[in-house]
């Protein structure tokens, strides 16, 4: 089902990639790139809960659509992610942070797969929490400035950006925790 709407939705957030990048190198002046980042971000971020509103609604889920999902908002939120650390809006250690657990729970996830346990590495809350904090840092930080004559969009970007780093970790330490007894299993055998 590579061509469904909730899977072609996803597909858009792949594509965006270059497109979001690519207006921080337009003619435009720097405020016009940024809030046109920003609602380019905002957008596509919201295809995430779209898509697969769609796919239930629609009964067009599948397994491919499952897997290219989670994909595209790593890719999407990984692209921006060095966007903002290219533009000095977002520090390199807070990049690394979220784009290396995005890394390294995607392959424990997989290895779980594997072995037959993967409902030890489901997704929870605190994910959920941490993926909508850096979703709303993210388009804070890339619009930059000041929206509606009093919310400084760098100032709680960065705020919220480290609090996602911080909910990186511990949901990182919460999916590490619960699939050790999994892996200390296995490696008796």
């Amino acid at each position: 089902m590579f061509f469904t709407i909730p899977t072609l939705m996803t597909w858009t957030r792949i594509l965006a990639i270059p497109l979001i990048v690519g207006v921080f190198y337009a003619p435009f002046a720097p405020e016009s790139r940024n809030l046109i980042a920003a609602l380019m971000f905002i957008v596509f971020a919201a295809t995430d809960w779209l898509d697969g509103f769609l796919a239930r609604r629609l009964n067009q889920t599948s397994s491919f659509g499952a897997f290219l999902d989670p994909v595209a908002d790593k890719f999407l939120v990984c692209a921006s992610l060095l966007v903002l650390v290219h533009l000095q809006r977002a520090d390199v250690f807070v990049a690394l942070i979220i784009i290396g657990r995005e890394i390294a729970i995607s392959a424990l996830r997989e290895w779980m797969a594997q072995i037959g346990a993967s409902k030890s590495v489901a997704v929870h809350m605190i994910g959920k929490v941490k993926t909508t904090v850096q979703m709303v840092a993210i388009p804070f930080l890339l619009f930059d400035g000041v929206l509606f004559g009093a919310i400084d969009t760098r100032l709680w970007g960065q705020i919220l950006i480290w609090a996602a780093a911080v909910l990186t970790v511990w949901s990182m330490v919460y999916y590490l925790q619960k699939a050790i007894p999994e892996i200390r299993s296995r490696v008796k055998h």
